[in-house]
């Protein structure tokens, strides 16, 4: 009897050897897998060149990481279209990028994140990230009165993503939101200061001054690239706040979180990708980002 129970006891031993071998074989496996899933790129869209304004600030922020970027300049911009074409044209982009075997998405796209966030993080598995919770946060720790300012396309401003994601944040806060519909194409033709461009951001900041804000959110990544102008036609006691810098850092926290952080390093790779003229994306681009957009590649939609 006791024979057979130190057989059963060895016998016992001898599969939690084997499991915990097994165990280990799978660690080892899990630990490649994360370290192959640290090595992989961050994925970042936008309707068009606008996006580059916050991956401007993720590279700053994460040098060491690699980035593929997609504007969708052919169907640019998508503030005016209705909420299941923004939905429908989101998804189309999260889909390509998750072909390129990304570890995490940004949509750095105000309208894509207002309309069709919740709809891309059902359906993919890789964690995502938009601009409105970031740049709503920036907006309420800004402001000393608790007065403002949200300008952004048609379809972020009907949402009101924004006016929700402060007052979650600040209940008492005064929003006042102003859709401004021609400034996405001023910026995507370069024209950020001429005085068109004065002319029309002056009409739209124009109640929004006279309300008494103290802070102005920029709701549309466009809308950096006109941040001179806006300054110019509010004056210097009114704050300006846009979500690139606040989402670069939910970014690097999320990667952290996850143990998806690559560190820093040398150099690393930037790809671009758009849906019509890569010579103009270019050469556009580069007055977001500087000479890091040598070159884009053109994909059929």
């Amino acid at each position: 009897m006791a024979n057979r129970k130190r057989r059963v006891i060895a016998t016992d031993d001898f599969a939690a050897r084997k499991t915990a071998a097994k165990l280990a074989r799978g660690d080892g496996r899990l630990a490649r897998q994360s370290a192959d899933a640290r090595l992989r790129p961050i994925g970042v869209f936008d309707s068009g060149i606008g996006g580059l304004t916050v991956l401007k600030e993720l590279i700053a922020l994460l040098p060491g990481e690699d980035f593929v970027y997609l504007g969708d300049t052919a169907r640019l911009p998508y503030g005016s279209k209705s909420n299941e074409v923004i939905v429908r044209y989101s998804r189309e982009n999260t889909e390509f990028l998750l072909a390129k075997g990304i570890k995490m998405l940004v949509v750095a796209c105000n309208t894509s994140s207002a309309v069709a966030l919740e709809e891309i993080a059902r359906g993919t598995m890789a964690p995502v990230i938009g601009v409105i919770e970031p740049g709503a946060a920036a907006a309420a720790a800004a402001s000393r009165s608790g007065k403002i300012g949200v300008i952004g396309t048609e379809a972020t401003i009907a949402s009101g993503a924004y006016t929700r994601a402060i007052q979650k944040l600040r209940p008492r806060a005064e929003i006042y939101t102003r859709a401004c519909p021609l400034l996405v194409p001023l910026v995507e033709e370069g024209w950020t200061d001429n005085d068109v461009a004065e002319r029309t951001v002056a009409y739209y900041l124009e109640s929004l001054k006279a309300s008494g804000i103290d802070t102005l959110l920029l709701g549309c990544t466009h809308y950096p690239l006109l941040r001179t102008m806006f300054a110019r036609v509010l004056g210097p006691r009114v704050k300006i706040v846009d979500s690139a810098t606040a989402t670069a850092t939910a970014v690097r926290a999320r990667l952290k979180a996850l143990g998806l952080d690559r560190g820093r390093g040398g150099a690393r790779s930037r790809s671009f990708f758009v849906t019509e003229t890569p010579d103009r994306f270019v050469r556009v681009g580069r007055r977001f980002l500087g000479p890091e957009v040598e070159s884009a590649v053109r994909i059929e939609r």
